[in-house]
This record gives structure tokens, C-alpha cells and sequence, in this order.
């Protein structure tokens, strides 16, 4: 896990663009304070420049980057990890190595294959190839975008980094604020696709790769991997597919158990995480566990994660757990927070992921986690909702009746469910109505629908429930879920890894009967993961089919009292700042404030006025940190 930075220009000399690589490259020690390195290339049109910090794990003797092939010239970044190099390092045995890792494996497999090597690469990564017998530089990410890759143009060159103020220092981009990203902010709560809240500065797209050819100084990007869910597969059995996700998964963990350095596990009240620790812990019996608990009862997920661990204790009898308590009080750290993440992103869990990232952060290096289940196998409430409606009209008057009670979203669901697949899959989240949204930023063009380079590429013959989950893959996992895992555990120094972004494992759930996934019968997400983690024994029968309660916070109860909160934030909510701000009307702001309450608010709550508040704090902090 590290962090790369690169220039190219036609115009600004060597020394410059090297003096440009350093200060980029200081900003960037946060993601890798072990070691740091600048190379300088010739090319045509003038000259690129790479840069890398290093935080080591793997390799820790000759595995500084960038890499050069002495054959070719060849040279790589690449932040992240290949967690499959060893199965793929005899495709190039025949090639002089420098290095005994991951990244040097890439780079032979780029030169003899082309583009198509990322087909090979089972991982998270973000990384730039200059390819000097073709003259070009290639930039690639991941397919889930676990690893962020920002670039722009600016002041007569090309910059792309792993972050958006290393991207800035490199560049001198002025920055300037996207106006045309508000609507799509107060909407989702986060930035679909390439475009950033700054204007001139985009991401590169999930599974996707950028050319630039230095001859021309033109560049074109492209997908090389997108998830499919309406391909034709032959039948399989709940006990095989079952067996099958078991032997994914295990594996999953396995290669991203290697490490030069101790590698850990996060884990909260949750099935998933709780599973990847327990496959973790056969193999490493004195696993470090970390976990964040709440004084707020309704909250607090501690005693779960206490319960499970007791109910499996001859998996764990050797494994350490450290806690921490997550109160009110870490709402003073929010500035630095949204300073770490520099996009506005406005969910609540950034302070408990921050939390136990810092205190992993003080005992290791790497960690596991549980991130991308409910993505990948349907593990949200809204899919339930999503997989009712979708069979609601074809059943008898008493079965659905029994939907009504059992799911009391379903029916004003059904009233406003959307055509567009696009609509339809985050309605239930929807944080602003265009009416509030058109109030509180004061545009009536505002524009919150999907730009087209965040919309999955859809046959429409997918089932429903699974154009859902494609929206939630392409979409909301990278640019927010992903996102905040990355920026809040580099801030820390920290690796932390996701067995269940394993494309083989998601490739394999785009397989499985959408029954497989989500059973309305039972009122259960993500189905097959229950039954396979029990009878597996990878968790207890209790755990395994404990009801689901979401990740959320007690921002209800805490902004309910605004008063005993930070200045800042009764600066915003009591103050005069958005109003000297001037993007956001302060008394649309004020409305909702007057309306927040604690009572019958809890994780259940998918958006509550504390929620909508959320929004505007994050975003107001946000401008003030990168334009005030």
C-alpha cells in the first residue's frame, strides 16, 4: 500500500517537474512514510516524471518502486497490492527480476501481453506504466476501484496521483468549485462517477485504464471489465453453490494473508467481517481483532462481536481484541476527517472507520475487512424491498398482505418506484426531494440524475434485484463506501484489504439465482452467505442468522442537543457560516436543523433530518477546508 504521483509536460524543464515530484511526494507520506522515490524519463514531447511513497509489506528489502525493466526501459507505480503474483510469476519466468514482489510481476506481464495483463491481476491497485518502446503512459485501476487514481490537466501538463492535493501541489490547478455536482451530492450523499466536487480534476473509472500517447499528448480510456449479471449459466444447486462461495472465499483470504508484516482483522457486529476473521484466525490463531463500540445501547455493537467471539472461542482462544469507545467527542476530529477524504462524503461511519483505523494503525500494518458482501450478495434492505416489489403484483391478495406487514416501506415504494433502473436502486436513500434540493442549493436546472460514465452497461433483460446490485458495484461501493475506507485508513498508514471484492467471488455471485441472494420469504439479505458461513462453521448458528442491523451512528442524538457541540459545528448550525459561504441557503439549512429529533430514530433509519444535516456539515466543512 503506497501512493504514486506523475507528471508529464512538453514544456516545463527536468528541474521543475522534479521539484514539482517532491512537494507532490510529501504530501503523499501519510500513505507511505517507509521510503520515498522520484524517476525522470525523456520522452519526445519533453518529459514524465513518476514518484512513489512506500508503506512496506511485501518485499520490504527490494521492493522500492518505480521498477525499470533494464531490457526495455519499461518502468512501473502502482499503489496497492497483486495478490495472485505467485501464480502468475511463471507466465514470465523467463525475465530478469529485481524485486521478489508483486508489482515487478505486472510490469512482464504488461510488456508480453499488453493491455490485456489486467485481465490476470486479482487485487486492488491503481498504478501508471510508461511503456517507452510504444511511447505511451498507461494508467490502470482496479475493477472495483478499491484504489483511487486521480488526474487533470493544467498549466501545460498531465498529472495524475492518488490524491486530489498531491494532484493540485503538482499541477497548480486553480481550484475551483464543481457547481454541477451539488445536486448529485444533496441526492446520493456522494459524487457519482468521474467527475469530483473540483472542477478540472477527475477519477479514473473502476475497471477501466487511460492511454496517453506522448507523441500527440491525446489520451483515450477505456473498460476492461464490467459486471454481468444476465450471462447464461447452467443450473447449480444451493449445496453446490453453497460449497462453492466457501472454497472462493477461503482462497479470497488466503492470498491476501500474504504479508512480510502482521496483518490483522476488522471486525463490528456483522456476519461478514465476523466470517472473514474466523477464516483468518484457522490460519493465524493470535489474530489482533480491533473494533469501535457506542455508548448508545441501540448502537452499540461490542457485546455482538464479545458473543461471538466467546460462542467460537476454540478458534479464537489465542486472538487479542482491542476496542475503543466512539462518543460524541469524535465529532471534534471531523475537519481533519473531511480534510483526509477531500471529497464530500456524507456518511456518518467515516468517524468510527477513522477510529478503528487508528487504533489498528498503532499495532500494525494490515488489516482485513468485511467491505463489499452486501454489495456484491444483496445485503442491503433495499434489495429485500427491491426483490418484493418486483413479485408484489403476481401474488394473491393474502400473500401480499403479508409483505405489507412485513416490509411497512413496501407499499409507498411501490407508489414512486422508478422505470429507470438508475432511479429506482437508491429511491429508498433519496436525501433531498428535487423540491428541497432546488431550495437548498437555489438552482432550479439542478441536475441529480447518473452521468453516463457511472451507469453500468445493462442488457435490460437483468433481473431487477440485480441491476440494483450492478448500480451499487459500478456506482456507490467505489465513489462511496470504497472511498472512505481507502482515504481513512492511509490517513492512519494503514492497508486494509477486502477478501470479498475477490472478482472471482463476484464474478460467481453474478451467477447465482437472485434466490440465492435475497429470500423475502424469510425477510433475509444475502442468503447464501448465512447458510454457507454455518455450515461451514465459520460462524456459530447464531450469529450466522442474527438479524441484520446497518452500520449507522447516533447522529440523531447527538445533533439533537446542538448546544454541547464543537464551535465549529454551532458555527454552522447556529452561526452565520453558510450564509458567508454563499453556496447553500442558510435558511433552508436552519429548517431542517429546527427539526431534528432522537425520538424513533435508530440504525434502522435509513434518512432521518439528522442525516440531511449531515450532508450540509460535511459539505460546508469541506469548502471551507479546500476554498475558504
Amino acid at each position: 500500500m503506497c501512493g504514486i504521483y506523475g507528471i508529464v509536460s512538453a514544456s516545463l524543464s527536468k528541474g521543475k517537474i522534479l521539484r514539482r515530484l517532491e512537494k507532490m511526494g510529501g504530501l503523499l507520506r501519510h500513505r507511505g512514510p517507509d521510503d520515498k522515490k522520484e524517476n525522470i524519463f525523456q520522452v519526445n514531447r519533453g518529459w514524465l516524471g513518476f514518484g512513489f511513497v512506500r508503506l512496506s509489506i511485501l518485499d520490504l528489502e527490494t521492493g522500492m518502486q518505480p521498477i525499470t525493466c533494464p531490457k526495455d526501459g519499461s518502468t512501473i507505480i502502482c499503489n496497492g497490492q497483486i495478490y495472485n503474483y505467485v501464480e502468475l510469476k511463471p507466465e514470465v519466468s523467463g525475465e530478469y527480476f529485481i524485486s521478489k514482489g508483486d508489482i515487478e510481476v505486472a510490469l512482464h506481464l504488461y510488456r508480453k501481453k499488453g493491455i490485456d495483463f489486467l485481465q490476470e491481476l486479482n487485487g486492488m491497485y491503481a498504478g501508471a506504466i510508461f511503456d517507452q518502446p510504444g511511447n505511451k503512459l498507461i494508467l490502470f485501476r482496479d475493477r472495483f476501484g478499491i484504489k483511487p487514481l486521480y488526474y487533470t490537466e493544467a498549466d501545460d501538463c498531465f498529472a495524475f496521483s492518488s490524491e486530489i492535493k498531491t494532484l493540485v501541489a503538482g499541477s497548480r490547478l486553480p481550484v475551483e468549485l464543481n457547481h454541477a455536482g451539488l445536486a448529485a451530492f444533496f441526492t446520493y450523499r456522494y459524487l457519482p462517477g468521474e467527475q469530483t466536487m473540483f472542477k478540472n480534476i477527475k477519477k479514473l473509472p473502476p475497471g477501466s485504464y487511460l492511454e496517453f500517447d506522448l507523441n500527440s499528448g491525446a489520451y483515450t480510456i477505456k473498460r476492461y471489465w464490467e459486471y454481468k449479471l444476465d450471462m447464461d449459466v447452467p443450473e447449480i444447486s444451493f449445496a453446490d453453490a453453497k460449497e462453492k462461495f466457501y472454497t472462493l472465499l477461503s482462497d479470497a483470504i488466503n492470498i491476501r494473508l500474504r504479508s512480510d508484516v502482521e496483518v490483522g482483522a476488522l471486525v463490528s457486529g456483522g456476519i461478514d467481517s465476523s466470517a472473514v476473521a474466523s477464516l483468518a484466525a484457522d490460519r493465524k490463531p493470535d489474530i489482533s481483532l480491533f473494533t469501535i463500540a457506542f455508548k448508545e445501547e441501540r448502537y452499540n455493537e461490542l457485546l455482538r462481536v464479545k458473543k461471538f467471539l466467546k460462542a467460537n472461542n476454540s478458534r479464537f482462544s489465542s486472538a487479542r481484541l482491542y476496542t475503543e469507545l466512539c462518543s460524541r467527542q469524535a465529532l471534534d476530529r471531523l475537519p481533519e476527517i473531511v480534510r483526509s477524504l477531500e471529497e464530500p462524503i456524507s456518511l456518518g461511519t467515516i468517524l468510527p472507520t477513522d477510529q478503528v483505523c487508528r487504533l489498528a494503525s498503532d499495532r500494525l500494518k494490515v488489516v482485513l475487512t468485511g467491505e463489499g458482501a452486501d454489495e456484491i450478495f444483496g445485503g442491503y434492505r433495499k434489495f429485500l424491498i427491491e426483490a418484493a416489489a418486483c413479485q408484489y403484483h403476481t401474488l394473491s391478495s393474502s400473500r401480499q398482505k403479508e409483505l405489507d406487514s412485513t416490509f411497512p416501506e413496501l407499499k409507498p415504494y411501490l407508489a414512486v418506484r422508478h422505470k429507470d433502473p438508475a432511479r429506482r436502486y437508491i429511491q429508498s436513500e433519496i436525501l433531498y426531494s428535487n423540491d428541497e434540493l432546488k431550495k437548498l442549493i437555489g438552482r432550479d436546472d439542478a441536475d441529480n440524475s447518473f452521468p453516463g460514465d457511472a451507469l453500468p452497461r445493462l442488457s435490460g433483460s437483468e433481473h431487477p434485484l440485480n441491476a440494483a446490485i450492478a448500480f451499487e458495484i459500478r456506482a456507490r461501493l467505489p465513489d462511496y463506501v470504497i472511498l472512505r475506507l481507502d482515504k481513512l485508513s492511509m490517513r492512519h498508514s494503514l492497508e486494509a484489504r477486502t477478501p470479498f471484492l475477490d472478482y472471482r467471488l463476484a464474478e460467481f455471485a453474478a451467477t447465482l439465482p437472485v434466490g440465492f441472494k435475497v429470500n423475502i420469504d424469510e425477510c433475509r439479505e444475502k442468503f447464501i452467505c448465512s447458510h454457507a458461513y454455518a455450515d461451514f462453521s465459520l460462524l456459530d448458528h447464531e450469529t450466522a442468522f442474527r438479524k441484520k442491523q446497518p452500520f449507522t451512528i447516533p447522529l440523531a442524538d447527538w445533533f439533537s442537543k446542538p448546544d454541547i457541540l464543537p464551535d465549529f459545528l454551532q458555527d454552522i448550525m447556529l452561526g452565520n457560516v453558510i450564509k458567508q459561504q454563499g453556496i447553500l441557503n442558510q435558511e433552508i439549512a436552519r429548517e431542517h436543523m429546527s427539526k431534528i429529533t432522537a425520538c424513533g430514530i435508530g440504525p434502522q433509519t435509513l434518512v432521518s433530518e439528522a442525516d440531511r444535516i449531515f450532508s450540509i456539515i460535511i459539505f460546508t466543512l469541506w469548502y471551507d477546508e479546500f476554498f475558504g
